[in-house]
């Protein structure tokens, strides 16, 4: 598994002066009122982390409608999870093989907006207490992971009901993922999708309600077949559901681990003009340019003072990149978010920009989830201490980016011998290199609507034209009328059942009464 610890350096977030008070007021009262009585109980790395982390801080702040006294013992009780379960340990090697075989419970896909899905196979899971404690760390494993990689990104959680009874359902177990959620990674939970709920469930329903809260209590969405794409587009819902993702869970490797090599591994970063002229007359790029030829004479990485605007004489129509992350190896801008435009706006290049912030040379390479739609150039390469590398991300043949996109970029120190003149081998420095020295950062696609089509949209609804996106509330109030409808019938279904058999009771009691007031009736004479 990829350590990402290097990944995630410790940030001081910039928050409002009333939120940075807040803030500065919680780690001093954590430090003179729990640090000092508890500090057995919690790992020093968690401790650590919060001395200098105003983003984690204000996380939990944040769950606690910045209530201090209510954060505090939502810190309180998250460290000790953090300890007891040793999360910063969790691996592949120190959970038991069964656990990720299962099935269960994986990372997959993305939601409408983007977000990853955290899918829970509720009918693979059998109550047992002798492996809940497995269940839980495993569960905790993907969590914290995905809390290193994604750093505060929220997870839409689905739980798959379909062919699920009573054998299935383990309230313990359900009540630690609420908590997780709830106390342990705050701020995570975008949605909770409960799809295919049967009525056997409800009266277990009714209790787990008790343990959500208003907050997360609003963050549940009940689906069905009918309407689970109001939440997930077909491509990342499984057949069951209506959709068409040909995805199959097994292990290994780990599912999550989605990204692949673009279109056009190489190539030197051309100009506006060269570039259009180029995909005009060469749809394709399918022949990659040799690794070691591409650092030599290809890659041209510029000397800049990291604080300094680079100017860029081949692609100055770019706009740059204004956020920056800042990792330990690379600062990378921009720090979260690639924009591309619409179809109609015609902006389909971005940059990214790396900085090398170490006193060796760095390696690095780029992927993604969606290697068909875009040319990355150059997707892999090293480059000097100080210096920086525009890389160019287009879209290619004419398609649309999209908010389930993502983009991975890898780098890793390289120790080349001192005086050497020969370019490095990449492709046998990344066999070689060990994966827990490799830091990696998430980027995703952002689409922004040009002001033209929204005009026009806008436009054509005045002018009472059929646009699709009407068809599609319309599509979307009948799906909710059908499944009121299926639960109305439910309900009546309830009623009749009851009704009849309060009526074989009545029966039962005349049947008992009436003989009864006959004896009577005749002993009086």
């Amino acid at each position: 598994m990829p350590a990402t610890a290097t990944a995630t350096p410790v940030m001081a977030a910039e928050l409002p002066p009333d939120k940075e008070k807040l803030v500065s007021e919680t780690r001093q009262r954590f430090t003179s009122e729990l640090l000092q009585d508890k500090v057995e109980k919690y790992d020093s790395r968690d401790v650590e982390r919060l001395k200098q982390d105003n983003a984690w801080i204000e996380s939990y702040l944040q769950w606690r409608h910045y209530n201090v006294d209510d954060t505090l013992k939502m810190i309180d009780e998250s460290f000790q999870f953090r300890k007891e379960f040793s999360v910063h340990d969790l691996n592949e090697s120190s959970l038991p093989k069964w656990t990720f075989e299962t099935g269960a419970v994986y990372l997959h896909g993305y939601d409408k907006e983007g977000n990853k899905i955290f899918w829970f196979r509720v009918k693979l899971h059998i109550k047992d207490s002798k492996t809940t404690l497995e269940r839980k760390k495993y569960v905790a494993f993907w969590l914290e992971r995905y809390s290193k990689r994604e750093q505060g990104k929220p997870l839409t959680v689905v739980f798959d009901l379909t062919e699920t009874g009573l054998s299935n359902v383990d309230m313990d177990f359900v009540r630690f993922i609420i908590n997780c959620f709830k106390i342990y990674y705050p701020k995570y939970l975008s949605k909770m999708v409960i799809y295919e709920m049967p009525w056997i469930m409800n009266a277990a329903w009714k209790i787990v309600k008790t343990w959500l809260g208003p907050d997360a209590l609003n963050l549940l969405k009940f689906a069905s077949k009918t309407d689970v794409q109001e939440y997930i587009n077909i491509e990342y819902l499984p057949a069951h559901m209506g959709g068409i993702d040909p995805f199959k869970y097994s292990y290994p490797p780990l599912p999550d681990d989605d990204f692949q090599t673009p279109l056009c591994e190489n190539g030197p970063i051309l100009g506006e003009d060269e570039l259009d002229d180029k995909e005009k007359g060469d749809g394709d790029c399918k022949e990659p340019v040799d690794a070691n030829h591409s650092e030599e004479s290809l890659l041209k990485p510029k000397k800049v003072s990291l604080d300094s605007d680079r100017p860029d004489s081949k692609i100055k129509s770019l706009k740059k990149p204004q956020t920056l992350f800042r990792g330990s190896l690379l600062h990378i801008s921009p720090a979260e978010d690639i924009h591309f435009g619409s179809k109609e706006s015609g902006e389909t290049k971005c940059l990214i920009v790396l900085t090398n912030v170490t006193k060796s040379s760095v390696a690095f390479k780029v992927r993604t989830t969606a290697p068909d739609k875009y040319r990355v150039k150059p997707s892999n390469g090293s480059f000097e201490p100080g210096t920086s590398m525009d890389i160019l991300v287009s879209l290619h043949g004419g398609v649309e980016a999209s908010p389930q996109d993502r983009f991975l970029v890898m780098a890793a120190e390289m120790n080349q011998a001192t005086g050497s003149a020969a370019p490095p081998d990449l492709t046998q420095f990344w066999k070689e290199v060990m994966r827990d020295q490799v830091m990696e950062h998430r980027l995703r696609c952002h689409v922004i609507e040009s002001s033209k089509a929204v005009a026009v949209a806008k436009e054509n609804l005045g002018k009472g034209h059929t646009v699709f996106s009407n068809q599609e509330d319309l599509h979307s109030k009948i799906t909710k009328i059908m499944v009121s409808n299926r639960r109305l019938e439910e309900q009546i279904d309830r009623c009749l059942l009851l009704l009849q058999l309060l009526t074989g009771m009545v029966a039962l009691l005349v049947a008992i009464t009436i003989p009864s007031l006959y004896r009577q009736s005749s002993d009086s004479q």
